[in-house]
């Protein structure tokens, strides 16, 4: 794969490339969303709060939960500095965390930001796991004959197996959750729709990938992701019945 780009003297990690692109491409659909729902907020100021939160969140998630209770490592403190070890789910986690912190300090509806936030979200995620695909990071999957297998010789984390590209699998999942939401975000729908529609759609694209990917279990024979997919699942769908008896009750009256 392609870990970094070399200009001269300047190197270019591509992880670090796509997430800058993938910060950029949330900050205009963010923005975009927001001036629809012509929403009493300053997308900059939001979208400099998410991503500080986000990065200091996937930081700490993969050191304290990652590495130290999945994986059974020691704390490694250190890597908080470093360019690597950035984990989603505490990137999300601290970002939405942050939305609705904004939310309530704005007194704006925090459902409404939510379902603005949503594509963003998703779009973001396609181009991590596009930077995990071509910095070989490891985020790949379980051996596989299929014709579409890869292997990453000069990865990050190397192998020279031919292995499933679930990196690949997830952009695909993530850009038709984008989709999605995009057309649901432009309907007359309830407030906290377009977020319970993403919380389903990510966690089952994520729980179904983590069949294929070479993450340890950790509970119940079930990997960390997975746990968290299914409670994304669940809170989703409660969320989207809430909503829609809502929206059912508003039109009944």
């Amino acid at each position: 794969m392609l870990p970094y780009l070399q200009l001269g003297p300047l190197r270019l990690w591509t992880y670090g490339l796509m997430l800058a692109f993938g910060l950029w491409a949330g900050y205009y659909l963010l923005r975009a969303d927001i001036r629809r729902r012509q929403l009493p907020v300053n997308p900059e100021h939001l979208m400099i709060a998410i991503a500080f939160a986000g990065i200091v969140g996937a930081k700490l998630y993969h050191v304290i939960v990652t590495s130290h209770w999945t994986e059974h490592q020691p704390f490694a403190w250190h890597q908080l500095f470093g360019f690597g070890g950035l984990a989603w789910n505490g990137g999300l986690l601290a970002g939405f965390a942050t939305l609705l912190w904004y939310a309530h300090h704005r007194g704006v509806s925090a459902w409404s930001l939510l379902d603005a936030a949503s594509p963003a979200a998703a779009i973001g995620y396609a181009f991590g796991r596009m930077g995990c695909l071509l910095a070989g990071d490891g985020d790949y999957g379980k051996p596989t004959n299929l014709p579409w297998g890869m292997s990453f010789p000069h990865g990050v984390v190397p192998t020279t197996q031919r292995v499933h590209p679930t990196p690949l699998y997830e952009i695909a999942g993530s850009l038709l959750l984008f989709f999605v939401l995009t057309k649901v975000a432009k309907r007359d729908v309830a407030p906290g729709m377009v977020f319970a529609v993403y919380l389903i759609g990510s966690g089952v694209f994520r729980f179904a990938v983590e069949f294929i990917r070479i993450n340890p279990p950790f509970l119940l024979g079930l990997t960390e992701a997975q746990g968290i997919s299914l409670v994304a699942i669940a809170a989703g769908s409660i969320l989207l019945a809430r909503t829609r008896s809502s929206a059912l009750a508003v039109t009944a009256d």
